[in-house]
């Protein structure tokens, strides 16, 4: 390969290379370069997708520890390629996040799957709501998925929906282990990254197992690829199943905690009450010991779920109770 070196010739016949010239130089040698999304983060490795070249292990350059970034599942960044045959490379940018969760860690989430069994384990739904305030805080649209309906009656599904029809999410239902409602997964999750969660047992592994046989082969190159370096697979990890679709799959959940909302603040994370927010007959109405709340008076009409009301007053004295530090 030829090149021209400009620089400024010194006294003594030796070519003074400037700045400019010389980045060219190392531009001119640089590894291939890729753009990827990061699948999984263990031990300083990270395992990074790229569209139609498949999965490579890479470290994190030494910048983004100096500027205290940490690169999370789900990002898009660029790698430099160390090996196609090996496939491993060096991570060396990350592109700007849509947006960012806390717990689980991830970033460019489009949309949260929420799954909970209808029975066998019975729902809890304190932790459901707790689920749904948290992806509100992070303007996250959420898709409730009620599994195990084999084992529910007409009835009782008819009364789930009810209950969070006006939740803000969208309601669906699926038996995985029929395949039952799986179809109309696959379709809300097609050109999306979805974080998928829920509590242990409610069948989150079985739906995962049922949306594809291409996510099959890609979790089974996942797992090859981490077994190499004998890492841990009890972190989130981000799984492709299809063009421009990705699912993370985190571990199971017992319990969430409110953070960072006031209890004045509270009503605002329940859209059923939105209707009725300025109609109240005191401005900052509550909702829960005021005269005059249109918000109980829907409840009252049917017009909001018992469930959600119930537990929007037992979040409200949880958060009256917590010490201000």
């Amino acid at each position: 390969m030829l090149f021209q070196i400009k620089g400024e010739r010194r006294s003594n016949g030796s070519l003074a290379v400037t700045a400019d010239a010389f980045v060219s130089i190392c531009t001119t040698f640089t590894e291939e370069r890729m753009t990827g999304k990061i699948m999984k983060g263990i031990g300083g490795f990270y395992y990074v997708y790229v569209e139609g070249s498949g999965l490579y292990e890479c470290r994190a350059r030494g910048i983004f520890r100096n500027k205290k970034m940490k690169p999370n599942v789900g990002d898009v960044v660029d790698i430099d390629i160390l090996s196609e045959e090996e496939k491993t490379g060096n991570l060396v940018k990350i592109h700007k996040r849509k947006n960012q969760l806390i717990r689980p860690m991830a970033a460019n989430v489009d949309q949260a799957l929420v799954i909970f069994a209808v029975h066998e384990p019975e729902p809890n739904f304190h932790l459901l709501n707790r689920f749904l305030i948290t992806m509100e805080q992070q303007e996250i649209p959420v898709i409730i998925c009620f599994n195990k309906t084999d084992l529910a009656t007409t009835e009782q599904m008819q009364q789930l929906e009810k209950d969070y029809e006006n939740s803000g999410c969208q309601v669906i239902f699926q038996a995985a282990a029929t395949g039952e409602g799986i179809a109309q997964i696959e379709e809300l999750l097609r050109g999306r990254t979805t974080i998928m969660a829920g509590p242990s047992g409610v069948g989150k592994s079985s739906t995962l197992n049922c949306i594809s046989k291409e996510k099959q082969m890609e979790t089974g190159a996942v797992s090859e690829k981490i077994k190499r370096g004998k890492h841990t697979t009890r972190h989130s990890e981000l799984i492709h199943i299809g063009e421009d679709t990705y699912l993370m799959d985190t571990p199971g959940f017992s319990s969430l905690f409110l953070e960072n909302i006031e209890k004045e603040d509270l009503k605002y994370y329940f859209p059923e009450f939105e209707p009725y927010e300025n109609t109240c007959r005191f401005n900052g109405c509550c909702h829960i010991h005021e005269p005059g709340c249109e918000v109980k008076k829907a409840l009252e009409e049917g017009k909001i779920s018992k469930l959600r009301y119930d537990d929007y007053c037992m979040f409200y004295e949880e958060l009256a109770q917590q010490k201000k530090w």
